[in-house]
């Protein structure tokens, strides 16, 4: 996984993994996904990240099994 910051445009990238990718969705004005060619989720684009995600804020916790 992969998480992009870019501070110009104020747009917060999540790829998830690593694929060539066949389709984008807009699931609302300022949230894009990515599908793979079977429509698998690859990635997320959110704009507007400062004010709908809380980024720059970010934590992650990896729970075991």
């Amino acid at each position: 996984m992969k998480i992009k910051y870019f501070q110009d445009t104020d747009t917060l990238y999540i790829e998830l993994r690593p694929a060539v990718v066949a389709e984008t969705r807009d699931l609302d004005e300022n949230t894009l996904v990515e599908l793979d060619e079977a429509g698998g989720l690859c990635a997320i684009t959110v704009e507007h990240a400062s004010e709908r995600a809380g980024w720059p804020s970010f934590s992650f916790e990896q729970i075991a099994a």
